[in-house]
Formats: structure tokens, C-alpha cells, sequence
């Protein structure tokens, strides 16, 4: 339990001594420092409750809080509000705990088991600047998670075996058609052939084929033939299009690793295909499917609607399956495979519907129980400076690698060239460039657009990420250089800057907690500047290394070993790595 929440488990206490039960403590970080660093905002509560006057009853509290050292400049206010302060002794007591342990600071949560899906990629396609917020959101969410105490798996679900993959296939028979792979009377090892196509390739086929598709009905339909020859694992097509997967994903992955994004789980829509038989006996057993134009569909409409709500497809007309179908196809496979108490969405707010289709429709099978939360956490999009989508300079769609490079030419031009040499440049400048796109991407309300401007979030001053991890890499030189100092206890709170800072640290589960329960960074991302920038000010306050008096000394490279460690904690949970130096 944190700190703070052994303090209000004290607090009830205290307020049982003086009469009174008190369940919801009602404690906040006063906003008027003058009257004391918290308030508690009970009295008027359990005046209603004892039927007594409120300022009679903070009396009585505050005759007991008086009798706890760790309480100072206890007062009342107005109608009964009970302000007070932390002594410095308690916070002094608070900062060494921390340094002993950060981690015994955070509210442990009841062990469950949580599957993330984010990510989204499709297969033969560029990653682009719309699959940014769901690895950012979906792999912080799933840091953040673990740390309170979740078992959690990241699962990338690749769209892998859709229309699109279809026509990838399509169009490779088209250029290559003497492939072994089209080859009906071909017996050797799939696994031999080298295959004379690049990812590179991959993404100007399938922009190339859709198109064709488009205009072309007879191409469309040799599409749909082919993705359910793909689908139904006919020899020759589904072994190129497991190489096409391949080929693929070792790309995918690459850029997922720039940003620092690791998946537990690397399954496809594709993996759920074993479980569409016993999928579709379920929905026929209990009489979900409903025939309409030759297409099985499933009606999720409710009562209650207040909008018309479309029904599910469930196999289209030419007996493909849709989107929804592997969707729930995946919530059966998880449910089998792994149990989930609850399983995640990282997906836009466009999806909204699609979600929703598929959450009635797994409930109606009961594919899950009502206990097994099903959660759509959408976000909103990422925009230039006209408001609109982030685009290439010519108005296409930009891939997440041209967004990557287009930031990391801006960082490199705030790159120290006497601390960073010049074969790290490249690798520092790209840590860089992913700290300035993730907390960009972090400081919103995660449903909320938010407009990215290269320039203002690769600076090194202000709320961005690499503010954060200049500051950060300063502390750790300041601790380099006093490693041959003592470093053991804090001592001595001196100054309205290191109280603020020890206050600031209370906050820390609170933030974690709140975060968690959003479903959002935006706090997180907040907090860690409120605490960098106030380290700053002490920093700039005060001359550590050269002070004199060595209590004083110790207890404030003890208190930057403290705000070191939580920074790391944090920019950790946002996914965000630390240079050496920059």
C-alpha cells in the first residue's frame, strides 16, 4: 500500500478516536499553502450523518490530529474544513523509505490477467502515422499495468488474412505467374523457393492491386477467389501467403522496435481461423445467424437503442469471413488459450461501432462470461498544423518511418556535438526523435485530436520529451560526479522547493492509479514534468556538489537519486529509453 494510503487508513483512525466512522475519506492537496499542504473535507459529511454541527466535529478531530507529530499547522476553515501540513521529520521519514524502495510506493492491484490488443498492422502494408497511437498507448498501458501488478500480454494482431492479403497474391501471380507456387502439379518444399519480392515490393503491390480491384470487377472477383483459396489453405496460395506474412512482419517489427514497442503475442487474424468451425456451431446452436442476400449475418440490435445498430456480418455472400467474424473468432481462441479476466482494445474511436457490434454480438454467444470485461479504449488522431491527419509534404498518407526521420532531422540539429560523437549521433538523435513523437503523444487525453508540430516538441525546453530526458541525463552525470560522496540518508529539508518536490512524490501512486483507471497517459505525462521542472528549480537553486555543510550535501543528491529513479520509473512505463548522453 502507498504511503499516502496508510496515511488515510491512519487518518480514519484518528477520526474513530474522536467519535466518528468515516469510510471515504475525503483528503486533497489544499490549494491554499498558506492554510496547510492537505485538507480534509469530512466534517460536512458526517454532520449529515451524526446530525451535528461540522465545525464541532473538525474541533474534535483536530484535538486528535494534534496529538500525532507527524501533523503540523492544523487549522479550520470556514464551516469546518480541517487544513494541515506534513512535519518535516514525516517527510524526511517518507524520502528515505522512498530511497530504500520506490516500488513499495505503488498501490498493488488484485492479480488479474489482461490481454492488450494494439498495434494494428496490416501485413504488405507500410506501418503509417494512424498505427502510432495505438503501439504508444497500447504498450505504455501494458507497462503501466505490470507495474501495478497485473499478468498482462501484448498482442500485435496482425490483419493478415483479409481481402487485401488477397489481392497481394493476386498480384504477385500476375507478375510472376510461373511461380512454383500456381504451379497445381508442383510436389517440392515451398519452403526452397526464393521468393524474387522485398517488403519494399509488398507495399507498392497492394496499393497497386486495390486500385486494379477498383476498376477492374474481374479482377475483384479473381481477388475474392483467391483470399478464399488463401482461407481455406489451398496448397500453393496459402504457402506464398505465409511467405508474404513473413517478409512482412520482419519489417513490422523493425519499426516497432524504434519505438520501443514489444509484443508478447505476434498472432494474426489468421490464428483465430482454427476456431471458426466451433465459432459458427456456437452462433447456429443457439440461433444468432440469420440469412440476408446469400451473407450470414447476426442481429445486435437492443432494445434500449436510441440509433439504428446495424447487424454483424457474419460470413459474407462469397463466403469470405469479415473483420467482425475474426474478431470474435480471436475472443473465443483468447478465451480457450489464456482465460483473460479482461481483454483491451487499443484501437481509434472510428472503430467505435465495430466494437460495439462485436462486444453484443460475443455476448449474446456467450462466448465469454459477463465477468470477462471486453474494452474498446479508443483514441483520437494525430494532426498537422492545419488541423487535419499528419501528411507528407505532397498530401499522401506518411508512413510511421518517414515520420520517425522527419523528427529525427530536427533532433539532430539540438544534438551536443562535444558530449555525442559522431557514430552515436544517429542512434542518440532517434531516441531522441521517438521521446518528442511518444510524450507529444502521451499529453492529451488519450481520446482527444491533438495537432503534432515537429519543431515545438523536438525543443529541448518546455512539456516535451526531450526536455525530460536532457533533465534526466543531468541527474544521472550530477550522481556520476558525487559518486565518491556520501549518499545514504536525507538529512535535512531545507528549502520550499525540496518540500514541494517531497509533496510532489506523495502524488506519485495517486497518479499511477488514475492513469490506470482512464486508461490514459495524460496524467502520467503531466506529472513528470511537474517533478522535472521542480527538480530543475532546485537545481538551479542550489550549488550541490560544492556545498559545504555535508548533511545538507547528502540529503540533496539523495533527493536527486529519488526523482532520478521515479523519472526512470515513469519514462519506462511510457516506453520512452534514456541516452547516455545527448
Amino acid at each position: 500500500m502507498s504511503i499516502l494510503n496508510n496515511l488515510k487508513e491512519d487518518l480514519k483512525t484518528i477520526i474513530k478516536n474522536a467519535g466518528y466512522e468515516e469510510e471515504n475519506l475525503a483528503l486533497e492537496p489544499s490549494n491554499r499553502r498558506d492554510l496547510g499542504e492537505y485538507q480534509l473535507n469530512d466534517s460536512m459529511q458526517l454532520a449529515k450523518k451524526y446530525h451535528e454541527n461540522p465545525k464541532i466535529i473538525a474541533e474534535k478531530i483536530v484535538e486528535e490530529l494534534k496529538k500525532d507529530k507527524r501533523f503540523t499547522n492544523i487549522n479550520i476553515a470556514g464551516v469546518g474544513f480541517i487544513n494541515f501540513s506534513l512535519s518535516k521529520e514525516y517527510k524526511i521519514d517518507i524520502l528515505n523509505s522512498l530511497n530504500a524502495d520506490i516500488y513499495a510506493n505503488i498501490n498493488k492491484k488484485e492479480n488479474k490477467k489482461i490481454i492488450i490488443d494494439y498495434g494494428g498492422a496490416n501485413v504488405a502494408k507500410a506501418l503509417h502515422v494512424g498505427h502510432l497511437r495505438s503501439a504508444n498507448i497500447g504498450e505504455a498501458l501494458k507497462r503501466l499495468a505490470r507495474e501495478l501488478g497485473y499478468e498482462v500480454l501484448g498482442d500485435a494482431h496482425l490483419g493478415d488474412y483479409g481481402r487485401p492479403l488477397g489481392f497481394v497474391v493476386l498480384e504477385i501471380k500476375k507478375m510472376y505467374p510461373d511461380l512454383p507456387y500456381f504451379d497445381e502439379n508442383y510436389d517440392g518444399n515451398y519452403d526452397e523457393i526464393s521468393l524474387p519480392i522485398t517488403n519494399e515490393d509488398l507495399e507498392k503491390i497492394y496499393p497497386l492491386a486495390s486500385q486494379k480491384a477498383k476498376e477492374d470487377e474481374s479482377y475483384l472477383e479473381e481477388g475474392r477467389d483467391v483470399t478464399t483459396k488463401i482461407q481455406n489453405h489451398e496448397k500453393g496460395y496459402y504457402d506464398l501467403w505465409k511467405k508474404v506474412v513473413e517478409i512482412s512482419k520482419a519489417d513490422i517489427k523493425q519499426v516497432y522496435d524504434m519505438l520501443n514497442t514489444e509484443f508478447d503475442l505476434w498472432l494474426g487474424e489468421s490464428d483465430a481461423a482454427a476456431y471458426m468451425d466451433e465459432l459458427e456451431e456456437i452462433f447456429e446452436s443457439k440461433g444468432l445467424l440469420e440469412d440476408s442476400q446469400g451473407a450470414k449475418i447476426v442481429n445486435v440490435e437492443e432494445p434500449e437503442d436510441k440509433a439504428p445498430m446495424p447487424p454483424l456480418l457474419f460470413i459474407k455472400s462469397n463466403g469470405t469471413l469479415s473483420y467482425e467474424t475474426t474478431d470474435l473468432a480471436t475472443i473465443l481462441q483468447r478465451k480457450k488459450e489464456y482465460n483473460p479476466d479482461e481483454i483491451w482494445y487499443v484501437v481509434d474511436n472510428r472503430q467505435g461501432l465495430h466494437f460495439e457490434q462485436t462486444f453484443r454480438a460475443t455476448r449474446k454467444a456467450e462466448i465469454v462470461g459477463e465477468e470477462v470485461n471486453l474494452e474498446h479504449v479508443g483514441f483520437g488522431t494525430m494532426n498537422g498544423k492545419d488541423g487535419k491527419p499528419f501528411k507528407t509534404r505532397d498530401g499522401g498518407v506518411m508512413s510511421l518511418k518517414g515520420l520517425i526521420d522527419l523528427v529525427k532531422e530536427e533532433t539532430l540539429k539540438r544534438i551536443n556535438p562535444e558530449t555525442v560523437s559522431e557514430d552515436e549521433k544517429e542512434e542518440v538523435a532517434t531516441l531522441v526523435a521517438i521521446a518528442a513523437l511518444k510524450y507529444a503523444d502521451f499529453l492529451p487525453y488519450r481520446e482527444t485530436d491533438y495537432i503534432f508540430e515537429v519543431e515545438k516538441f523536438s525543443d529541448l525546453e518546455g512539456k516535451t520529451g526531450p526536455y525530460l530526458l536532457y533533465s534526466t541525463i543531468r541527474m544521472k552525470s550530477l550522481l556520476n560526479k558525487a559518486k565518491d560522496l556520501k549518499m545514504e540518508k536525507i538529512k535535512v529539508l531545507k528549502g520550499e522547493t525540496e518540500n514541494n518536490i517531497a509533496l510532489s512524490l506523495l502524488q506519485l501512486p495517486e497518479v499511477l492509479d488514475k492513469s490506470l483507471e482512464t486508461k490514459s497517459l495524460n496524467d502520467i505525462a503531466e506529472y513528470i514534468y511537474t517533478l522535472t521542472a521542480l527538480y530543475n528549480k532546485f537545481y538551479s537553486e542550489n550549488k550541490v556538489l560544492t556545498e559545504e555543510n555535508q548533511e545538507l550535501q547528502e540529503s540533496w543528491l539523495v533527493l536527486t537519486k529519488i526523482v532520478y529513479n521515479v523519472n526512470l520509473l515513469l519514462l519506462n512505463i511510457l516506453g520512452i529509453k534514456v541516452p547516455e548522453k545527448m
